[in-house]
Order: C-alpha cells, then structure tokens, then sequence
C-alpha cells in the first residue's frame, strides 16, 4: 500500500509515462527523477496550436469551422445547386433525390479531402449520451474499390432498435429502427487519436415510428414554439404584409458545463468513481472550499493547457467556447460558449462532454461529469440559458423602457404561467440519480420549481397587477466613488443563484439542469410548457383585438391576468431557506425531492396533455420514457449499492482489521509492561464500534437489494430513494469514521486530499 503522502510520486510516474508514450520526454527523465519524484513538478503535456505553412500560430478565425461540412465552400457544388440547398434548409423546398446525391457526393469529396475513411449516423438513444456505428466509404463496384457516400446513405440508417433503451416498446426481435438526417445541424468531422470520423447528426425512430431518441421531440418541440411565437409577434406587432410577418422564432440555447478534474493515476483505484461516477464515501478534508480561493482563481499550468486543447478542438469543430475558469470547488471548473439555436446547442453541448472527457486522459486526468462526485463539496451543473429571437429581435429584451415594452410583459407573463402549469414537468425533465444529490444541496437550486424575475421586473409586474402606477428608478449606473474607475452601468435586475429558473436580463436560465444530463430533455419540456401557453393566449389576443380593442391594451390585460394566477410560483428570495420550503407549500407548489417522486408525474397523463396535444410527445413515447428512466434510476442505484459492498469488503474491512491488530498488539505489549493503555483502547474501541455499526448496516443493505431483486420499477425506485439511498449514506459516514482514524500508510484507497489537491 502507498502512503498518502506519496500521492504526488504516483501521479508524477503516471504523467512521465504517460509523455513517454507521447514521445514528449525520454525514458532517462524518469531514472534521474526517481529519487527525489516528490520535489519534482508535475509535467504539463505540451499539445500542438494550429499552425499556418510557416509555421506560425493560426487565429482562431482562421481554422474555426474547419472540421464542419459548409455546402457554400464546395468545390463541387454548382451556385445553382447551393442555392437549391439553401431553400431546402430554409424549408422553402423539398430535397430532390437528384439533389441529395449532389450533396452526399461533396461531402464525401470534402470529408476525404481530410483523410476521413468512415461515416456515422450520429444519434442521441435515452441513454442520454451518443451513439454511432462505423461504415467505410469503401464499396466494390464492377470490381474495383471505390469511396462512396449515397444519398440513402446519407439520409437514413438502420440501427438495432431493441438494443437501445425502449421501456418494454420494442420485443427482442422487433429490432428494426431508423435514423433520419438532420438538416438543421452541420456535418461534422470527429478527430480522436487514431483516426476520423464523419458524424452525420440524425434522429433515431423505432419501426413504428415512435422517437427512440432525445432529438425528435426536441424539434418537434421547436417547431410549435415558433409556430406559437410566430403568430403571437404577428398578432401584436401590427405587420400585415405578409413579406413583414415572422415566419420563424429561433429557440436559443447557451449550456454553461462545470465539471471536474482529478488525475488518472488515482481514478483507477476508486471503483466507485469508474462504475458510477462519484465517491461513495470520503472523509471531508480540513479545507475544501470554506476559504473561496479556488473560484476564478488562477488556472493551474497542467488544467490550462488541458482546456486550450478542448478549446481547439471545439474550435475545429465550429463549437464557439467562450468562457473557462476555475469553479467554486477544488479541481472543478467550467466552460461555456456563445448562443446557439436549440437543437444545435445541444448537439455542440454533447460533442463538448465528449471531447472535455477524451482530451483530459491525454493530459492525465480524469474529467467528471457527475453531478455530486465528492460530498461535501459543490456539485456541478449545466446552466441552460434560453430565449426567444425574430428577425424582430430578442422578444425577452426588456429594452430601456419594460414598464411600456407590453408585448415583453406579456411573454414573460405567458412564460410564468407556463411554470406555474407545468413546473412539476420541468422538475421530472431533470429528475436524475445523480442529480438529486445536487438539488437543494447548498450549491444548486433546490427541488421546488420557480421563477426568479429580479426587483425591476418584479415591481412592475406588481403595479399593474395592483392597480398601481410604476415610477422607474433613474438610478442606472454605480458611483465607485474613484475617478480611475470606469462607471458601471446598472442591469435591470440582480442574479439569483438559488432560483431553479431566473430571468437574467434578456434570458431566462434554467440553473437546475444537471452537468451530466443531456439538455435537450428540460428544453423540450420547457418549449412545449411556453408553446401551450401561447397558444392559448393567441386565441383570445386575436379575438379581442377584432373586437376593436388596441393591441397594448390587449397585452397589458392579457398580462395582468396571467401574472395575477402565475404570482405565487414567483420567487425572489433564498432558495435554500427552510422558510421557503413552508412557503412554497403554502403556495401550493410541488416538491418532488427525488426522482422516484418526480418520475411519477411521466405517468400521469393528464400531467401531460400539453405535450401530446402539441404532438411533443405521444401517449406511447411517455410511457416509453417513463419505463426507461425509472429502470435506469434502479439500475444506477444498484450498481453502486454493489460497488459499495465491493469496496467495504476488499478494501475497508481488511484495512481496518490490519490497523485493529496493530492497535491491540500494542495495548497487549504495554499491559505487559505496566503501562496505562487507555488512549490505545479508546482508540481501538472507536474503530470496533464503528466498524461493527459498519457489518450491521451492510449487511441490511444486502439483505434490501435482495429483496428488491430483478424488480426495475417504480415501487423498486421508491424503496430505493426512500430507504436504501439513506442507509448507504449512514454507511458512509461509518466508513468515514474509519478512514479519519485508522493510520494512513494502511487506508488502501485515495482520499479527497489526494483527488482533489495533489496536482
């Protein structure tokens, strides 16, 4: 066993190898290293910065893009044929198969132009990640080998349907499935160590055509919130031409993604970090995060050459990562990139969790995308920033007057009253294992959904729902009281961070989504929330504005009332408050507090109208879901029950039995010779009880998951959540005990000291 203190020796051998296999230092670096390796720093991997023909270093302008497909670049492509390509994608005009061979052949040629030899439908099943399977460009005709990319290539594939996640939907031996292109996100190249592959983004559909995927229902979602929005701007913004009316509203998604690092050399000897992602026990260290240093501090060498590599490769692939900084726990830290359209930005958002995890092993590390994986400490999220923008511009732009802005009043209004609806639906929308350690947890939103809309917007939502004026505060810049300093002009409201859905601004961002999920789950719910909503305000606009009323009446009134029915889900103050919690009862909003009890509203049909009526999502596709999550809840939850036993009986046990024998052959040895042992035995004692507490309780544990057997469904989830999740962390705190008192050079597995602060 090595001792803690030789933390840093282990990671520093693993990292000279690990350059070794590089070629980046020679073997003798080692030899010489090897006797003082504790005073030596930690190597930083150097990795290579685009570089032009000379030599020199590229802007990022210069090779942005570079591994996404742009049909406007093609060599092949006529004027005529990329225009005929644009109304397609702009849905002016179907595909012609003619057409779709023209693309697929400049695709081809483009992606092996680049040494690219294979291709993928690249799809997102409810397992919540991606999927893909290789096929070669490869292919004999009349006897010689050629590349080739077909149209029906390009547009449809064929994966094994009952493979994949189904919720009983699909036997065995019904295994067919579809995946369909999608138009709308860019072709994109993905580069790993050994090779390229085309990634064609597509939805996946089972053989009856029920979404077997996470994208589907997002662009279905898509589509009615732009039908939706699109009628309501026409509605109140007095265009009548039809050149001038809006024919699309662009959802806009920009996913802040925090996660954390540790080194390789110690992610290996935590079973509990390579089965489920997050320790399972782990004695707190004198200091974690208490002292705030670590929040936008300075980036380490090794992490800020790991994060100008994950930037380059997003570059690469047209992901525009704007912003990296250390988080507010050690070894955690953050990215985050401009706006993109919906379903684009979670495409990015999952390639982005891809390439953070792949680059972080040739760095040597580990990148974690659990939300809790130490306890203790800060989780991590996935901040979802969402708007909706015309060519008439960002409808959630308050503008310098928002007390008069009326049709922003009312988006907002239709917007809190879609929370106020279905904010039990955004709550099972980012209802996971790993999440619910996160929620309420001191560092994220808690599990009560509402809506945080600042001090501004507030007052003045207020005034019109009383019957009162709003007098605007002139009060818009901060006086430092230094004439060196710039003045600071003052935003219209504050930020929340305890507000599970804050209005930031010119944005709402849903802070409760989880760093591991997949966001197009909460955005599709959320889009369909917001679509219902407008719908049903469109028709009532359309009829009081024939009846001869003005439009800003109609919009003040509209808001009025919706924000009178929708006031109590929001929420301005300390979302973690226990006060709050009585509050929001009183109030009448749901708290789900795991996700055995939020999955349930899946089930409930009437819960879900609003997305089978705007063809979200169908009857058959819920219960698909339902069955699904709740299985994988179980299953996630089993495996590190499992990994817990493993773990207490490998290494806990016969660790703390080494150290009791040692503590007693001393007590023994000074009874001998007539010295008081009685420190030995209150030491001895301590252990013994907590490890018998420790035998008790697993053994209950074992006896539980017995009982729950091959049982995957909501019962099994709800005794899971209710009863086995508590007594795995009361074990927890057993082994914690243990590893605060048995001696350090016999606890055989790496401590939170070594993960989170040996770098």
């Amino acid at each position: 066993m090595l001792k803690k203190t030789n933390a840093k020796k282990k990671i520093l051998i693993y990292n000279m190898l690990d350059l070794i296999i590089y070629k980046e230092i020679e073997m003798t670096k080692i030899v010489r290293a090897n006797a003082k390796l504790a005073s030596y720093k930690i190597p930083t991997r150097v990795f290579n910065v685009p570089k032009d023909t000379n030599g020199n270093p590229l802007r990022v302008s210069e090779y942005f893009g570079e591994n996404v497909f742009n049909y406007k670049n093609s060599d092949i492509l006529t004027e005529q044929d990329k225009k005929s390509i644009g109304d397609v994608i702009s849905k002016k005009a179907d595909f012609s198969k003619e057409m779709a061979e023209k693309y697929a052949n400049a695709v081809l040629n483009w992606a092996t132009s680049k040494g690219v030899t294979h291709f993928t439908h690249w799809f997102q099943p409810l397992t919540g990640s991606t999927a893909e399977k290789h096929d070669a460009f490869l292919t004999i005709e009349k006897g010689k080998p050629i590349e080739k990319l077909s149209a029906s290539q390009l547009i449809q594939g064929e994966p094994d349907a009952s493979s994949f996640p189904n919720g009983g939907s699909r036997s065995t031996f019904e295994a067919r499935g579809y995946t369909s292109w999608d138009l709308s996100s860019p072709i994109f190249i993905r580069t790993q160590e050994n090779g390229k592959t085309l990634c064609i983004p597509t939805a996946f559909v089972s053989y009856t055509g029920d979404a077997l995927d996470i994208k589907t229902p997002l662009l279905r979602s898509v589509t009615q919130l732009s039908k939706a929005a699109s009628r309501f701007l026409n509605l109140t913004s007095g265009k009548k031409r039809d050149e001038e009316k809006v024919t699309n509203v662009d959802v806009s998604c920009g996913c802040e993604q925090e996660y954390f690092l540790i080194d390789k050399s110690l992610y290996f000897e935590r079973p509990d970090l390579v089965m489920g992602g997050r320790t399972l026990f782990g004695a707190s260290t004198s200091r974690n995060q208490q002292l705030e240093d670590h929040y936008f501090g300075t980036v380490p060498d090794r992490v800020l050459a790991y994060m100008q590599e994950v930037e380059v490769e997003l570059y690469r692939l047209g992901i525009p990562a704007k912003t990296r900084h250390n988080e507010v726990a050690p070894g955690q830290f953050e990215i985050a990139p401009i706006f993109s359209s919906a379903n684009i930005a979670v495409d990015q958002n999952q390639t982005m969790m891809s390439i953070l995890q792949s680059v972080a092993i040739k760095h040597g590390f580990v990148c974690l995308l659990h939300e809790k994986p130490f306890a203790g400490i800060n989780g991590s999220g996935k901040h979802l920033n969402w708007s909706m923008s015309s060519k008439l511009g960002n409808m959630l732009e308050p503008t310098d007057t928002p007390h008069t802005n009326y049709q922003f009043l009312a988006t907002v209004a239709m917007i809190c009253e879609a929370i106020n609806r279905h904010g039990a639906n955004l709550r099972t929308a980012i209802a996971s294992h790993s999440n619910d350690h996160r929620l309420g947890a001191n560092e994220a939103p808690p599990s009560i959904i509402s809506v945080f809309l600042g001090d501004t917007l507030t007052a003045i939502l207020d005034a019109y729902a009383d019957g009162k004026k709003y007098d605007p505060s002139d009060d818009t810049f901060i006086d430092l009281k230094a004439d060196q300093l710039a003045r600071l002009v003052k935003d219209n409201t504050d930020r929340n961070r305890t507000s599970p859905f804050a209005f930031t601004g010119n944005k709402f961002e849903f802070r409760a989504v989880g760093s591991s999920q997949n966001v197009g789950i909460p955005m599709t719910v959320l889009n369909g929330a917001v679509a219902s909503v407008i719908n049903e305000m469109n028709d009532k606009i359309e009829k009081e504005i024939e009846s001869g009323k003005s439009t800003d009446e109609v919009l003040l009134n509209l808001t009025i009332e919706l924000y009178k029915n929708s006031r109590k889900v929001v929420f301005n103050g300390d979302g973690y408050s226990k006060e709050w919690e009585a509050e929001a009862e009183k109030r009448g909003l749901p708290n789900l507090r795991t996700s055995a009890d939020a999955l349930k509203v899946i089930a409930d049909a009437p819960k879900n109208n609003f997305l089978t009526e705007l063809g979200i999502y169908s009857a058959n596709e819920l219960t698909t879901r339902f069955n699904v999550r709740v299985e994988r809840y179980v299953k996630h939850r089993l495996i590190e029950f499992n990994t817990l036993v493993n773990m207490i009986n490998k290494d806990v046990i016969p660790a703390t039995i080494e150290y009791k024998n040692l503590v007693a052959t001393s007590i023994v040895n000074q009874k001998s010779a007539g010295i008081d042992a009685k420190s030995d035995i209150a030491v001895l004692t301590g252990i013994n009880n907590a490890l018998n507490t420790l035998m008790e309780d697993k053994a209950k544990l074992i006896k539980e998951m017995d009982a729950i057997g091959h049982d995957e469904g909501i019962e099994a989830a709800e005794k899971i959540a209710k009863e086995l999740l508590p007594l795995s962390e009361k074990i927890a705190d057993s082994v914690n005990y243990l590893e605060d008192n048995v001696a350090e050079d016999m606890w055989p597995i790496p401590t939170y000291y070594d993960l989170l602060f040996v770098r």
